[in-house]
Parts: structure tokens; C-alpha cells; sequence
């Protein structure tokens, strides 16, 4: 005799990964520190997971472990919640960069409430570096996932089992905010002492072969 289980099987394998990506994400966002970037008395450059004191040196947060802009209040329920448990900031660079005009068009077709951050000198390169772990961009992070390179089925995944609706349910009247630097320009004072910020680093498309995340995206 066949039994019940045999002829209707469970879709486990269709139900194992949306549940995976959800553990995943709540598993970093219990796990997730605040990181901070300081500067010496003597300039001397340390990023630490501990929030430094002013006494340090000059503090500046890392963008990724910071929400990527103000929840704000008009936003409906459901897209309010997954914007405050999970902030999605979108890293991209100035210049020529095809995947990261798709990456922000696919965030905002999709009506996902985002922060932008750009690499635009050295030092936010260096910073998206121990944010990411790595030099591409776009980087996406969701909550504190990080997803390097740009993706859409990937990062729909990610986005579904935060809590993000699929389609877009932001108000009529909302306005994206003006992509900042990943990192706090240095005061007016310290640039007119003649300690010039160095010019951004170039980068190159990396070779699909032995990129190390999705296609679609470059590395500094």
C-alpha cells in the first residue's frame, strides 16, 4: 500500500530557501556592531566595533551599521516595519557605472526606501572595504547583509525575506534623498592646512571568471 506521504510529497526544497534568508538576516541583525572609524591626535587611522570616545580622537560612524536614512512616520505599516528592522543602503560610485544606475532603479521600481552612499575619495573606499569585506559596487546591504555585486533575483530574495512588499506601496509625495560620501568630509579647517584628501583610487571591470560575487558591477 503507497502511504499518504509518498503521493503527496512537501515542497521542502521550494520552502528551505526563503527560510534560510530570513534566519540569515535575523541571525546579523542580533549579531550586528556598530562601527566607527578614528582619528588621532597624531592622524593615526583605527576602525573599531566599540563606540569610541571624542576624547580618541575625531569619530565618524561607518554608514552600513547606521540606518540608511530616517524611517519616516507616513510610510505604510508593513514597509515602516521592514525599514526599521532591516535599513537597506544601496554603495555605489560617481562616474561611469551602468550596474549601479540599475541597482538604484530596481530599489526604487520595487519602492524600497533607501539610503545612497558614494565612494568618492580613498578613504571611502577603505571604508566601504571593512563595511563589505570588499571593493565592488554596487554593494547592497539589508540590514547588516551584504551583498556585493548587482543581482536582482538575489537581492529580491534578500528583500522578500526582510519583510519589503514587491511592489512599490511608498506614498505619492515621497522623495529620495541625494546620495552622500560613505564617509563624513574631513572639516574645512584640516583641508585648508594643505593635508589634501588623496584622488579616488581608479578601478576596473572585474573579469567574470574570477569574481568573487554576482555579476554585474565594478571593483576599485
Amino acid at each position: 500500500m503507497t502511504s499518504p506521504a509518498s503521493t503527496n510529497p512537501r515542497p521542502v526544497a521550494s520552502t528551505w530557501r526563503p527560510l534560510a534568508l530570513a534566519t540569515a538576516l535575523l541571525l546579523a541583525a542580533s549579531g550586528a556592531h556598530a562601527q566607527f572609524k578614528v582619528i588621532g591626535a597624531d592622524g593615526k587611522v583605527t576602525y573599531t566595533d566599540r563606540e569610541p570616545s571624542q576624547a580618541e580622537g575625531r569619530v565618524t560612524a561607518l554608514g552600513a551599521r547606521a540606518p540608511a536614512q530616517a524611517v519616516e512616520p507616513d510610510l505604510p505599516f508593513e514597509l515602516r516595519q521592514a525599514a526599521q528592522k532591516y535599513p537597506v543602503t544601496l554603495y555605489t560610485t560617481t562616474g561611469a557605472c551602468e550596474p549601479c544606475v540599475q541597482a538604484r532603479q530596481f530599489l526604487k521600481q520595487r519602492g524600497v526606501p533607501f539610503g545612497e552612499r558614494q565612494a568618492v575619495s580613498n578613504e571611502d573606499i577603505d571604508a566601504l572595504e571593512k563595511i563589505s569585506g570588499g571593493r565592488e559596487a554596487p554593494t547592497l546591504t539589508v540590514g547588516t547583509q551584504v551583498l556585493r555585486g548587482f543581482a536582482s533575483d538575489s537581492w529580491s530574495q534578500y528583500l522578500d525575506a526582510a519583510g519589503y512588499p514587491r511592489e512599490s506601496r511608498l506614498p505619492s509625495t515621497y522623495q529620495y534623498r541625494s546620495a552622500t560620501p560613505i564617509l563624513e568630509r574631513r572639516d574645512p579647517a584640516v583641508a585648508r592646512s594643505g593635508d589634501a584628501a588623496p584622488a579616488p583610487a581608479p578601478f576596473n571591470r572585474p573579469a567574470p571568471a574570477t569574481s568573487p560575487g554576482p555579476s554585474g558591477g565594478i571593483r576599485f
